[in-house]
């Protein structure tokens, strides 16, 4: 088992990974029924892309003998009406390590094929922009 989810009343839930330990409180949005006041189930599935994009590049970049630390993204979530879903995530990335066309190329190429990209659905558009310092 990964985690254990609690439904805490008022559209809240609390996920422990079991693991670590460690904890996330979802709300749901202020579009849907919530207060907003934590991520909604959907900006975590937004977020894991980012967060897994820049893990599996971080491997890779170790790899390479690179350091991405400072490295950044920034994630929107678009969402569809009908049916409700995620119709568009949206992430920039901010990147430093490294100034060479080649690394970055293959920095990129990874992200692309982190768990989480592969594993959305096709339909989700994803827009991805990687800026370079």
């Amino acid at each position: 088992m990964t985690s254990k989810v609690t439904y805490l009343g008022d559209l809240r839930t609390s996920s422990i990974h079991l693991q670590s330990g460690n904890e996330i409180i979802s709300d749901a949005p202020l579009d849907n029924n919530g207060k907003g006041e934590a991520f909604s189930p959907t900006d975590t599935v937004a977020n894991a892309l980012a967060s897994c994009m820049m893990t599996v590049m971080g491997i890779k970049a170790r790899d390479m003998n690179l350091d991405l630390k400072g490295s950044t993204a920034e994630v929107t979530k678009i969402m569809n009406a009908e049916p409700r879903r995620i119709g568009t995530i949206e992430i920039t990335f901010d990147m430093s390590g490294t100034d060479d066309q080649k690394n970055k190329t293959i920095l990129e190429r990874t992200a692309m094929t982190c768990p989480v990209f592969l594993s959305l659905n096709t339909e989700i558009e994803k827009r991805i922009t990687f800026n370079w310092k």
